[in-house]
């Protein structure tokens, strides 16, 4: 198989890696020479720098991890190519033009994967199992907390200059640490309504929000509170969920998962498969997406996931900004 990587900052160099370790050789980079970070990795790659003409290469997939408001301009026509598609999160800045990306996709024949990795972390997996089984009665409300400085979570490279800090790249903590409004849909199923207030609170050098919390009503009658944030030492990245009959607790520092079952009266425990860490989620994507590409797999998190993702970042932006609740079905 044939893959392009359009965009090599730290996740494109990741994904370039993973494909190594899982056996492909057959590997073009498409960018702009414009990576802050050093290209002995990348040394001996075919390197192109216009997309039409990296498209015409009788490519299979193409892996696109430039910055976030720049995904379409490679994505739509690279699904027009009949490319299979592995888009880093979130699929866009907007909800422009997310239409002409399915039509492309309908008419190219490719599919399309959304890279939210939470979705192949095992222990928040198996935090999602246990909730559809009931295992603590019926989920009633959940708390996220997912606050990280923004300085430290790419160390090597001045964060000003990221797309997570700027706003014509599609930063912002919503857009930049969706992560929560992915799994949150993927284990309690679609919103009913949300509110949020953003602030630009800190003293980092920002001209998007660095903090947000946010509302959310579940149509299956859970409700929540999401915190985000630029701001938190030591990181913070954890889900409670408060049910009918129980308590559980996933804390992705440790990848524990603790549940507590009110028959029982006490505490379990569930731990990460040993030798367990954090590429482990993206290599099990990468292999995933293979598989997609392949013809063997569906994508986990398909196009309409990750425009369900965009649609709840647009409304957060929108309650923030009119003070008021958003109501995102009828």
């Amino acid at each position: 198989m044939k893959f392009l990587i359009v965009g090599l900052g730290s996740i494109g160099r990741r994904h370039l890696r993973n494909l190594l370790a899982l056996g492909e050789r057959d590997i073009v980079l498409c960018r702009t020479h414009r990576a802050t970070l050093p290209d002995d990795e990348l040394a001996g790659f075919p390197v192109e720098t216009d997309l039409q003409t990296a498209l015409g290469l009788d490519l299979d997939a193409v892996i696109i991890t430039n910055p976030t408001s720049l995904h379409l301009d490679a994505a739509i026509p690279a699904a027009k190519a009949g490319c299979h598609i592995l888009m880093e999160k979130p699929v866009s800045h907007s909800l422009d033009r997310l239409d002409e990306l399915e039509a492309a996709l309908q008419s190219g024949g490719g599919q399309m994967l959304v890279g939210f990795q939470f979705r192949f972390h095992p222990t928040l997996q198996k935090t999602a199992q246990l909730l559809k089984e009931s295992a603590i009665g019926r989920a009633l409300s959940f708390r996220v907390q997912y606050d990280e400085y923004l300085p430290n979570c790419h160390p090597w490279e001045d964060y000003r200059q990221g797309y997570a800090a700027r706003s014509e790249l599609g930063g912002g903590v919503i857009l930049t640490f969706s992560h929560p409004l992915d799994y949150l849909h993927w284990i309690f199923g679609d919103v009913d309504a949300l509110w949020a207030i953003t602030r630009r609170l800190s003293e980092l050098e920002l001209s998007v929000e660095d903090t947000a919390e946010i509302g959310l009503s579940f149509t299956s009658e859970a409700i929540g509170s999401l915190h985000l944030g630029y701001n938190q030492q030591p990181p913070a990245h954890w889900l409670e969920v408060v049910g009918t009959q129980g308590t559980l607790r996933w804390d992705n520092t440790d990848g524990l998962l603790r549940v507590y079952r009110a028959e029982k009266g006490s505490w379990e425990e569930f731990h990460p498969p040993a030798g367990f860490e954090r590429n482990t989620m993206y290599l099990d994507e990468m292999r995933h997406f293979l598989a997609v590409v392949r013809g063997e797999d569906q994508p986990v998190c398909s196009l309409n996931d990750g425009r369900m993702v965009q649609a709840l970042v647009m409304a957060a932006y929108s309650s923030s900004r009119q003070g008021v609740l958003v109501r995102l079905r009828k």
